[in-house]
């Protein structure tokens, strides 16, 4: 017999049958069947920051330089106020100190990289180029990500 202690303290006592006939019941009750995953909504955000990352890792495996706009937002109240994150590789920051951009940190070398973007955008469109470009914060993040505003 196998004993059992009730929480009153008393003792409930089984035979092995009634045991086996439990352990029997509850194995072909579940037997082949695994507890089905917690499935857990992914948002189409996370999805495509998914495949930012996996392209990154693929290009830094490769050697390639990558370079992506994760995030872009603008001041609701001042619509000249907003930022957009960024992330690159290693390789991205190479080739721009190997074309000649310059900075304290990989986040300086590529927010001048950034603000050479922006003025080429104004000459091709015919714009001033001689304008305020106004306050550029650079925060880091984490592994080379940065959030420019």
């Amino acid at each position: 017999m196998v004993g059992i202690k009730s929480k009153e303290g008393g003792d409930n006592c089984m035979t092995k049958k009634e045991t086996s006939w439990f352990a029997d019941f509850v194995n072909n009750t579940l037997k082949g069947k695994k507890p089905e995953p917690e499935v857990v909504p992914v948002s189409s955000e996370e999805e495509r920051r998914a495949v930012l990352e996996k392209e990154k890792q693929q290009h830094t495996a490769a050697g390639k330089a990558w370079v992506a706009v994760l995030d872009t937002q603008v001041n609701p109240d001042n619509i000249k106020n907003g930022f957009f994150e960024l992330d690159w590789n290693n390789q991205f920051i190479e080739e721009l100190l190997d074309a000649g951009y310059q900075g304290e940190t990989n986040e300086a070398i590529v927010d001048a990289w950034f603000r050479s973007i922006v003025v080429q955008m104004l000459q091709e469109e015919g714009q001033s180029t001689d304008r305020d470009m106004g306050y550029i914060n650079v925060v880091p993040l984490d592994k080379g990500k940065s959030e420019v505003s």
